[in-house]
């Protein structure tokens, strides 16, 4: 029938990762023009995402595009390569995306130290997500973000407890005093930075 063609694809281990990377980084709505000579020859936009099985499924950033996999929405600037990265290392069972683009059902929020009030509101923004706090320190991918402990330790702090009762704080303080002594004795150099596990070992 006039009109009708069979689809065309190019498998995307042909295709340079930072292509991939710009494909993947689009949003609903978006188009990536492929450009010769200053000229656009073709136009590449978001497909329907694609489930398991091999069906079509919801356009991407639907809620039901995402039911077989756990969504982490990240609330912090990461670049796509980045955020691939994040997602190749969690493994198959997770997408990770850009709040902007990530449904409102993402099942995980990841955010920096942020103030009370601009967690809440996030927190609105996803409300189902178990929201994770984190420092990330990643040279090799240009990220840095450091929260308030981070810069503690940094001015000069040795140690960091998270809350805990007084019988738990004293155990703590006696193990770390005597790790710190044992340190010094063993090398005789400054020891190094930590932040205490507020676990405790109780018989």
């Amino acid at each position: 029938m006039r009109g009708e063609h069979t689809p065309r694809w190019i498998d995307s281990s042909r295709l340079p990762d930072d292509v991939i990377a710009k494909i993947e980084a689009l949003r609903p709505g978006e188009d990536l023009f492929v450009v010769r000579d200053g000229v656009p020859i073709a136009k590449i936009a978001r497909a329907t995402r694609q489930t398991r099985a091999g069906t079509t499924g919801s356009p991407a950033g639907s809620p039901e595009a995402y039911d077989d996999v756990t969504v982490v929405a990240t609330a912090m600037k990461l670049s796509s390569s980045a955020r691939n990265t994040l997602s190749s290392q969690l493994g198959p069972d997770y997408i990770v995306l850009d709040m902007h683009s990530a449904p409102r059902t993402a099942e995980v929020l990841l955010i920096p130290p942020l103030s009370p009030q601009l967690i809440g509101s996030l927190r609105e923004s996803f409300p189902n997500a178990r929201v994770v706090i984190a420092e990330v320190e990643d040279r090799e991918l240009g990220i840095v973000y450091e929260g308030p402990v981070r810069r503690l330790l940094d001015a000069g702090a040795d140690v960091y407890f998270p809350p805990s009762t007084i019988p738990k704080l004293a155990q703590q303080l006696d193990r770390t005093v005597t790790h710190f002594n044992q340190l010094e004795a063993a090398s005789g150099t400054a020891v190094p930075l930590i932040i205490e596990s507020a676990k405790n070992d109780e018989e």
